[in-house]
């Protein structure tokens, strides 16, 4: 999903120490390279204020020379570059990861309850968040109701995710939770375009929900409506507290307030078991897969990348969830319910293609509201 606009900090900067125009020197202890024992060096430092700028070294050890055009110093060297990897495929890796950790979320279930799987996604994901962010908690009254608003969208939409695939294949949950925000950016627009895609998109939920004779289970399709409503909620209030805090500290602070709010959830369900090394184990792979991968790929690949090609490759993600669960959860969609997800790619794709920005605002939409974060 879309974090809103404001809350992911400027780009940061990357420079090359003065006067260094050969590779680093090694650290204090390792011997000095001479000969064929060879150390290539690529140093980024990146900075964001107000702390101290960090520097990686990142090093690649070879047993002989190597010419410069050789296929092993030509990756030594992109590996390092900031810029090595195409935007796209950036953002084809974030939602990838995103889609791969609800698949290994689903191996939770066995140990612990949805609500359990909830909370440890959350709460490691809140800490990580917190301790980047390191929001400050000095908020007016208005902007603390928003974050707390916000937090119990993020809450909802999470907890009904998990609690969905327990009961529907991925492709399901994730395409139907898709067309909640689609539905909602379409339902303001009186141009006729946008209510034909909004029509293709609501045909695909039916398509999806069993119109075309694929069964599901009753509570897991509310699960999935439950889902579509929070996603939708947190994209609409995002925007409002990306306005009263700004930066990154508005996401970490709801995501607390998401953490909170499942926690009786997850202790009620899980309890001991929450604190089972292999659970919190998987846990801790959750929260990185669905958050902090996704949100550090996505956010480069913004820097980068025209608007509508990102809104075109959001589009795909129904799709990507739906071959993620074939693939890692043996999860075959029945023919109407792959023809629902079509569905509703296309009216996502031909609503960002065919629709068009007016502004330069409009255009500059997704740059502004940044990566996506579950």
């Amino acid at each position: 999903m879309i974090v809103p606009p404001g809350m992911v900090a400027g780009p940061a900067a990357h420079h090359r120490r003065p006067g260094r125009t050969g590779p680093a020197p090694p650290t204090a202890g390792e011997p000095e390279p001479t000969g064929s024992d060879r150390r290539v060096g690529v140093e980024i430092r990146s900075r964001r204020a107000p702390s101290p700028s960090t520097v990686v070294r990142v090093y690649a050890l070879a047993s002989r020379p190597l010419p410069a055009g050789h296929p092993a110093a030509r990756l030594t060297v992109a590996l390092g570059r900031p810029r090595a990897v195409p935007p796209p495929l950036l953002m084809l890796l974030g939602m990838l990861s995103t889609q791969v950790g609800a698949a290994v979320a689903k191996q939770l279930f066995g140990s612990t309850s949805a609500g359990g799987t909830t909370t440890l996604r959350l709460g490691f994901a809140a800490l990580i968040l917190l301790l980047v962010a390191r929001p400050g908690l000095r908020l007016g009254w208005r902007a603390a109701g928003l974050v707390g608003a916000f937090g119990l969208s993020l809450a909802l939409m999470n907890l009904s995710f998990y609690a969905a695939l327990q009961r529907v294949p991925l492709g399901v949950a994730v395409t139907i939770g898709f067309a909640g925000p689609l539905l909602v950016s379409l339902a303001g627009s009186r141009r006729a375009a946008d209510v034909a895609w909004a029509a293709l998109a609501g045909g695909g939920v039916l398509l999806i929900s069993g119109l075309g004779g694929a069964g599901l289970d009753g509570v897991g399709l509310l699960l999935c409506a439950a889902v579509a409503v929070g996603w939708a909620g947190y994209v609409l209030l995002g925007k409002a507290v990306s306005a009263q805090v700004p930066g990154s500290r508005g996401l970490a602070l709801g995501m607390a307030v998401a953490a909170l709010a499942v926690l009786p959830f997850g202790v009620a369900d899980g309890g001991a078991a929450l604190l089972d090394p292999w659970t919190l184990a998987l846990g801790v792979a959750v929260a990185l897969l669905s958050s902090v991968l996704p949100y550090s790929a996505e956010l480069a690949a913004l820097r980068r990348m025209p608007a509508r090609v990102f809104a075109v490759l959001l589009s795909l993600e129904p799709a990507i969830g739906a071959l993620v669960g074939l693939v890692l959860l043996g999860e075959l969609l029945a023919w109407s319910q792959a023809l629902g997800v079509a569905c509703v790619v296309g009216a996502a794709l031909g609503a960002t293609l065919v629709r068009g920005s007016s502004t330069p605002e409009e255009r500059d939409a997704p740059r502004r509201n940044g990566p996506r974060a579950r």
